[in-house]
């Protein structure tokens, strides 16, 4: 099973297996797209934070072309604000990123025709769970286990947080506000609740100042949490 990269999981856990329909905000899951891209950047030690805004530190392609061009598009740009990067990017990302999971096989994709076929209506079904079961077999030990998580369950967990979208665990309510609160724990532990110092940090300190500054952007753009 080859690896997926973090704006791809956060799809996988987005569409529902069986209607193959994202669940939640579509604005909040684009805006989580475009985090998830930065922060992938950022973990692979692609992008840092200079003052308020997203610069990169190393244009090496990474080998993945959604990846790359983000980057490349950011190493040629004038810097940037967090926020601004996340409109900039936000804007059919996530057709990219489903159009490549389509051809990877992870889902499949049923367009739905309406309005005499004018209107063209895609669902996403799973067609290989190998993936969403172990990314969430991952995030059930950080939610459930005593041990932090590693980095890259850590900043997932932070963009499920941020992005609102604790509905696609799949848990009942009660379960699912204490794997709200669970989730704002870890992101805490990762710089992004401003509860830690970067060097207490549960991930890299570079890494940290990126997701806390998409972070801050998120909550901004989708207002206060209800």
């Amino acid at each position: 099973m080859a690896p997926i990269t973090l704006p791809e999981e956060l799809l996988v856990l987005a569409y529902d297996d069986e209607s193959g329909r994202a669940v939640g905000s579509r604005i909040a899951l684009d805006l989580g797209m475009a985090a998830a891209v930065l922060v992938e950047l950022a973990l692979v030690g692609r992008l840092t934070m200079s003052g308020d805004s997203l610069v990169v530190k190393d244009n090496t392609p990474v080998g993945d072309p959604i990846l790359d061009a983000v980057l490349a598009k950011i190493d040629s740009d004038t810097p940037h604000t967090s926020s601004s990067w996340l409109q900039r990017l936000r804007h059919g990302l996530r057709d990219r990123v489903l159009a490549d999971l389509v051809e990877r096989g992870v889902v499949r994709d049923v367009d739905e025709t309406a309005m005499g076929g004018v209107i063209h209506l895609h669902r996403y079904p799973t067609a290989d769970h190998s993936h969403e079961q172990d990314i969430r077999a991952r995030l059930a030990e950080a939610l459930t286990g005593q041990s932090l998580p590693d980095e890259r369950t850590a900043a997932l967990a932070t963009l499920l947080a941020a992005t609102r979208m604790e509905p696609a665990l799949g848990l009942d309510n009660e379960a699912l506000e204490q794997a709200h609160k669970r989730l704002e724990e870890i992101a805490s532990g990762a710089g992004f609740g401003g509860g830690v110092s970067m060097e207490e940090s549960t991930i890299r300190p570079s890494v940290s100042l990126v997701i806390a500054a998409l972070g801050r952007a998120i909550n901004q753009a989708l207002g206060s949490r209800a």
